[in-house]
């Protein structure tokens, strides 16, 4: 049986969690691809991505990778997307819905939030960590005070990160980071620019191991 608590220590240990959104699933894999030869081994596929549970299944076969799922609202959609093998589970909110489905499938929840009352809210609803999310609205001094109040609470903030900034994400108190948009650009995905991809991934994950050391 999973235990929760170590698939996030797994998930916090990898640092560095791509949140994969594109318009088609082809793209998804192509950026699967390209990161995971960047150095990345736990990947977040949101269910805006078409047919995402499919590209789950199709990379939880691989097992140097730990892939998670993002986007997900409801218990259903947790059910399908467990079922397809992600090992953890992403919300940009909070939904007790999905808490309950993580809770009987023994998967780690990460549910987004922003205020003080939204963090509790997650708690209550069974979040194991919680995503601070959209991050770059407030700023890294946001979470230092969150972490004031909720010392003890994993906290991964998603949404406007980079290799410039990481840094201080991490300085306020982050246990790992989502980075979507920053590193998944869909504009150099479909003009095949590998090469840009693969340097923007290794120079955020040097930034990152920087950040910890």
């Amino acid at each position: 049986m999973p235990n929760p608590q170590h698939i996030l220590d797994q998930v916090v240990a990898h640092g560095v969690v791509p949140v994969i959104r594109t318009s088609t699933l082809d793209l998804a894999r192509t950026s699967v691809t390209w990161l995971k030869e960047a150095g990345f081994r736990t990947f977040e596929i949101t269910m805006t991505i078409p047919d995402a549970p499919a590209l789950i299944e199709e990379l939880a076969q691989d097992k140097d990778l730990l892939i998670g799922a993002g986007t997900v609202f409801t218990g259903a959609d947790t059910d399908r997307v467990v079922a397809a093998g992600a090992r953890y589970v992403v919300s940009p909110c909070v939904s007790a819905e999905v808490g309950a489905a993580c809770r009987r499938h023994n998967v780690p929840s990460l549910m987004g939030t922003l205020t003080p009352t939204e963090v509790f809210n997650a708690l209550q609803a069974g979040s194991t960590a919680v995503k601070v999310f959209p991050a770059s609205t407030v700023g890294s001094g946001h979470l230092k005070a969150l972490r004031s109040v909720f010392p003890k609470i994993t906290f991964m903030p998603t949404g406007g990160i980079d290799a410039s900034t990481v840094a201080e994400w991490v300085k306020a108190g982050a246990a790992c980071v989502g980075v979507g948009g920053k590193l998944v650009d869909e504009g150099l995905l479909k003009k095949g620019d590998k090469d840009t991809v693969l340097a923007v991934g290794k120079q955020l994950i040097e930034a990152y191991k920087a950040a910890k050391a």
